[in-house]
């Protein structure tokens, strides 16, 4: 019988100053989700001031996501075996120091590098926060709800990150979006030592250190192919580097399946549920993501609104996806787990679709109905996936299982600025003789109405293909979600 200490203080679990201990777990959750799209919108200016090339602009805004995507299945065992609370402290230090970094940062390399480190604080902020609900909560009822409030404010980060970002930088300089980490971590340093108690187990093994080196060095030359594959076409290069992280993710396989106390539980994917909400997740954040860097430099370089303005039209999604969030495992418990995540993809297809309807000189009417309909299917899904990963193993084991489904958002939302970022990348520089960039191109059109309105035109086109490929995505899902609920009955 594996044991836990200390134990759970009776007045914790389940109370009052549970619920107070879960408004602390919000404010780490809300800021890492947030940090993966609050660049969005400040890119424009950002660009112009340290004047990054197009591929430290991508790096800016991918490596945030590629080293959670690399350290969250190792920060979840870590945090099940020295600590959850512990490691979410000590994450939870590393970010804010990060986050001045970035704040202040003189140049774009010193910027990537804060955003590294940004990604190794917030790879021990949530798998952790959500694996010590199963602690605060011991009721599978209460428990279902606080896992619903957890992911509202994780996938509500994600749409509101874009909107608050938009407010700073209509006051402030785009420093600022990083440096409004700083007060709402010092709460979480201040408070969490008190309303949150330690869970660790005493009979795990160490970490497996290969293990680690493996998973780390699988996955990020993988996605750093996959993106140099996609942006500049097939060469070399990227090629090997992309084989040198697949055939690092085989031994990383391989040797889990040998150990007693793995770092990924190869076993949970036996599970036909748990591979629907993996790749739920997966599917729901690549569109997401590009759903969501694409609008932005839409609303701003092609119909010209201010961060502000562009921000403001952003708050029907942000709602959406926030209250569907919070009824996401009601609804599950009512039709049923595989029909839910069926009916939520659907929704977020249809509502990337309507995209389809957004032009140049026009359209800001379906990109408003087209992102609120598809926050409704993404807050949804997401819940549903937390929701599985948490009941999927003991709670001994939660800080695991809840880092490969947190993996699978990460991977999917770097995967989605990669891979159907540089698609629409792609589109746009096919249509005519333009710079790297939309920004570029009218920064440097030296006042030319005609090509200015062409690379809009490209821009849209691109912007058009990406998100309809993103719907393909999701409708291939849910296809596989229904199918997999037919074959279960």
């Amino acid at each position: 019988m594996t044991k836990l200490e200390p134990a759970v203080p009776t007045a914790v679990a389940g109370g009052r100053r549970a619920w107070l201990g879960l408004g602390v777990l919000l404010l780490p959750v809300l800021l890492v989700s947030m940090d993966i799209s609050v660049l969005f919108l400040a890119m424009p200016t950002l660009t112009s001031d340290l004047d990054p090339t197009a591929s430290q602009q991508l790096w800016i805004l991918d490596i945030y996501g590629f080293m959670l995507a690399g350290l969250l299945i190792t920060m979840g065992n870590l945090g099940d075996r020295i600590g959850r609370r512990n490691i979410l402290l000590a994450g939870a230090a590393v970010f804010g120091v990060a986050s001045v970094l970035a704040a202040f940062a003189p140049s774009a390399p010193v910027l990537i590098a804060a955003r590294v480190l940004m990604g190794i604080g917030g790879a021990t902020l949530l798998p952790s926060s959500l694996a010590l609900i199963s602690t605060l909560f011991p009721d599978a009822r209460r428990r279902a709800t606080a896992i619903g409030i957890w992911t509202a404010f994780f996938a509500g980060g994600s749409a509101v990150g874009p909107i608050i970002g938009g407010l700073l930088l209509h006051h402030f300089w785009w420093g600022s979006v990083f440096l409004i980490n700083i007060p709402v971590l010092a709460i979480l340093l201040l408070f969490g030592p008190f309303l949150l108690p330690e869970h660790r187990s005493t009979t795990l093994g160490p970490i497996d250190l290969p293990s680690v080196a493996l998973s780390i060095g699988g996955i990020l030359p993988v996605v750093y192919g996959i993106k140099h594959i996609a942006a500049d076409g097939f060469d070399l290069v990227s090629l090997v580097i992309a084989a040198i992280g697949a055939v690092m993710l085989v031994l990383f396989v391989r040797r889990q399946r040998h150990l007693s106390e793995p770092l990924l539980d190869l076993s949970l994917f036996t599970r036909p549920l748990f591979r629907v909400a993996i790749g739920a997740s997966m599917a729901g954040m690549m569109s997401l993501a590009a759903m969501s860097y694409l609008t932005s430099v839409y609303l701003q370089s092609v119909t010209g609104r201010d961060p502000l303005q562009a921000a403001l039209l952003g708050i029907p999604m942000a709602v959406a996806v926030f209250v569907c969030s919070m009824s996401g495992a009601n609804l599950g418990l009512r039709i049923g787990v595989r029909a839910a995540f069926t009916l939520a993809l659907v929704a977020s297809a249809v509502g990337n679709l309507m995209l389809l309807g957004v032009g140049v000189d026009g359209g800001s009417a379906w990109y408003v109905a087209g992102s609120v309909i598809a926050g409704v299917g993404y807050g949804i899904s997401f819940t549903l996936v937390s929701d599985v990963a948490v009941s999927a193993v003991p709670a001994e084991r939660a800080g695991s299982a809840v880092g490969i489904s947190e993996t699978s958002f990460e991977l999917g939302n770097a995967l989605g600025l990669a891979l159907l970022g540089s698609l629409a990348a792609l589109v746009f520089r096919s249509g005519g003789d333009f710079d790297e960039t939309l920004g570029e191109t009218l920064a440097h059109s030296g006042g030319d109405a005609g090509l200015a309105h062409a690379a809009r035109e490209s821009f849209v086109s691109g912007m058009h293909v990406a998100t309809t490929v993103g719907a393909l995505l999701l409708l291939a899902m849910a296809a596989l979600a229904w199918r997999s609920a037919r074959s279960t009955r």
